[in-house]
């Protein structure tokens, strides 16, 4: 029974999904022909728009200033976008003694289009792509959207058996079936270290992730298992958009919490 009650006192109260903000590669697609994809950094317009959204961000957890009871886990995708979105979102906004612990995570990575990438040949992707089907359709030499879905699930698989009260051992033993490590084998660790045993057990738990657009979708399409038709309807994230899962009174994380039912509906969730 304590042990229960110790998982669940580590649950986050938010998870909160950030797009990266605007990159060169969105500014001027040629960029992708000459830069690796991963090293794209982020225009000027994308400095401040995560500027912006750090302050927002903080907000949201702050419950706008009412709030001190609350930290904070990061976890960031490898590409340099991501990482300097996230350097501009903690800024000054973030303490350290608030911040419980950053994590780059490579499974949280863009889809892969492949290496440097032809202009005419990405527009020809795209072409395909969209009378074959964005969740099927492999690009050369890259990713389908299934692919992220398939690394995207293995990790958070891992998420729900937390959520679910499984003691370590039992998870350990779960993910050694699948022989794959998952997300939350980290936040397991984690916790195995005493990092998320605050002095605090009242602060409410927030955990920010730093991806990319369509990483973003195709977790959120696990997490509330949507159908491939319901993902080919959605809307990707603008730059430093974010969504928040907000936990409910009947331990369910739902987007309804923070988000308005025109939020939703744009995003071609209603």
């Amino acid at each position: 029974m304590n042990s229960m009650k110790n998982t669940e006192k580590y649950m986050p109260k938010r998870i909160i999904l950030v797009r990266h903000g605007e990159s060169e590669g969105n500014e001027d697609e040629e960029v992708l022909e000459y830069v690796p994809n991963y090293k794209i950094k982020l225009s000027n317009q994308g400095i401040q728009q995560a500027q912006n959204v750090g302050s927002k961000i903080k907000k949201v957890i702050s419950e706008n200033g009412e709030s001190e009871n609350w930290k904070v886990l990061f976890y960031v995708s490898p590409s340099e976008r991501t990482k300097q979105t996230l350097e501009r979102i903690i800024g000054e906004k973030f303490p350290e003694d608030k911040v419980i612990g950053l994590k780059e995570e490579c499974r949280l990575r863009e889809q892969h289009f492949g290496n440097f990438q032809d202009l005419e040949k990405r527009k020809k992707i795209k072409r395909t792509r969209n009378r074959y089907g964005k969740f099927f359709y492999r690009v050369p030499d890259g990713e389908s959207s299934a692919d992220v879905y398939d690394r995207v699930s293995s990790k958070f698989l891992a998420f729900h058996f937390l959520i679910k009260n499984l003691t370590y051992a039992q998870f350990s033993h779960i993910t050694s079936i699948f022989s794959r490590p998952g997300f939350l084998e980290t936040l397991w660790r984690e916790m195995e270290t005493n990092r998320l045993n605050n002095k605090k057990p009242s602060d409410e738990l927030n955990l920010i992730i730093v991806s990319h657009g369509l990483t973003i979708l195709l977790f959120l399409m696990k997490w509330f298992n949507w159908t491939v038709e319901q993902f080919h309807g959605l809307s990707n994230p603008s730059n430093c958009e974010y969504r928040v899962l907000q936990l409910g009174c009947n331990g369910e994380y739902s987007l309804a919490m923070h988000h308005k039912l025109e939020e939703l509906r744009a995003w071609g969730l209603v």
